[in-house]
């Protein structure tokens, strides 16, 4: 089986990543995240989003940082306003709503996966009687569930509306690096500039491991957050093997590099699949993800090939995403394959 475009989750360690996560194995350190290489890891965020005073926890995984963070902003009787798509709403097993003990998620609309600005006025004026849990937050996906990318106004935008009306703005930054890429623009740029308050920093995507980054942007949000890491599970007795591949990955623009790859490869399939006729891209390719309508029976005759690859969105559709390891030969192999696939689905007998 070919791996290669079902997720960025299934390339294995970066080089940088992986040098640094064996330097930290080369002698004792203290625990509970007090080693230098913790230290020195929160430090290269801070410096890269030019935030001293940010707050900066390593936790193992993205749901547990998109979860804790949102519970941090609001209680129980809250509601955190997403887009309908958004991966909170999806693909965590109501990790938001347990961590935060029964928070409602309220889902707003928006083209292309990003959140209309306006869907937060609606959702917020919708009700306001005590029957109604009261919103607190935004989260905003970056890059989005459909691979595209909130721009700096955007953001500001959006940032303008929750901040109007009283509600923290949180970022889902499984795939901020991409996003960062595509745009050019600086991390400060796209993120505390831009309006977020707290961030869920991806790493695993990125080519790490295992593990994500929360990063206050205003400390005064990080009060006791220690203590809900704890609670959680998400305090590494070796904290220095969750930091240290950040450590390595953040020195001299490592991230973006391998960001900036992986959202080329996408550009480069998705280059092929407009010469393919009968085959449609879905959304906008900005980061690192590729999706498009491919008939059914070609898709299976794709698996069949090997190929693993997820179906997402509408009928039809598939997803296809680029990591820091994918080659320009893999995506032409891809594509070779799928030529292939329909050409052995248009010969096949129809079935009556």
């Amino acid at each position: 089986m070919r791996y290669d475009f079902a997720s960025d989750n299934t390339a294995g360690i970066c080089p940088e990543a992986l040098a640094a996560l064996l330097a930290a194995n080369d002698a004792c350190q203290a625990s509970y995240g007090q080693d230098d290489w913790t230290a020195q890891a929160a430090d290269a965020i801070r410096q890269a989003f030019e935030c001293p005073q940010a707050e900066v926890f390593f936790v193992f995984n993205g749901t547990a940082a998109n979860s804790l963070a949102l519970a941090s902003l609001c209680q129980s009787y809250h509601s955190v306003i997403c887009h309908e798509q958004a991966h909170v709403e999806t693909d965590e097993c109501g990790g938001p709503e347990f961590f935060s003990n029964g928070t409602k998620l309220l889902l707003g609309r928006g083209a292309n996966g990003k959140l209309d600005a306006n869907e937060i006025d609606r959702l917020v004026a919708r009700r306001s009687d005590i029957h109604y849990p009261k919103p607190k937050v935004v989260t905003l996906t970056q890059s989005t569930e459909s691979g595209t990318v909130y721009t700096p106004a955007e953001l500001r935008e959006v940032s303008a509306h929750a901040r109007h009306l009283g509600l923290h703005v949180h970022m889902d930054g499984a795939r901020f690096a991409n996003a960062l890429a595509s745009l050019n623009c600086s991390p400060a740029e796209l993120s505390w500039r831009a309006g977020v308050e707290v961030m869920s920093l991806g790493g695993t995507k990125q080519g790490m491991p295992v593990g994500e980054a929360i990063v206050f942007f205003e400390p005064a949000l990080a009060e006791d957050f220690a203590y809900r890491c704890k609670q959680a599970g998400q305090l590494a007795s070796k904290m220095r093997y969750l930091s240290a591949p950040w450590a390595g990955m953040l020195k001299d623009g490592v991230w973006l590099q391998h960001a900036a790859h992986a959202n080329a490869m996408a550009t480069r399939l998705a280059d092929g699949l407009r010469q393919i006729p009968g085959i449609e891209l879905l959304f906008p390719v900005e980061a690192n993800a590729v999706f498009a309508r491919i008939d059914g029976r070609v898709q299976e005759r794709l698996k069949a090939k090997g190929w693993v690859f997820y179906g997402f969105i509408n009928e039809n559709g598939a997803r296809f995403v680029c990591s820091w390891a994918t080659r320009a030969e893999d995506v032409d192999a891809l594509l070779q394959s799928l030529r292939e696939a329909i050409i052995d689905t248009m010969a096949a007998p129809s079935v009556r």
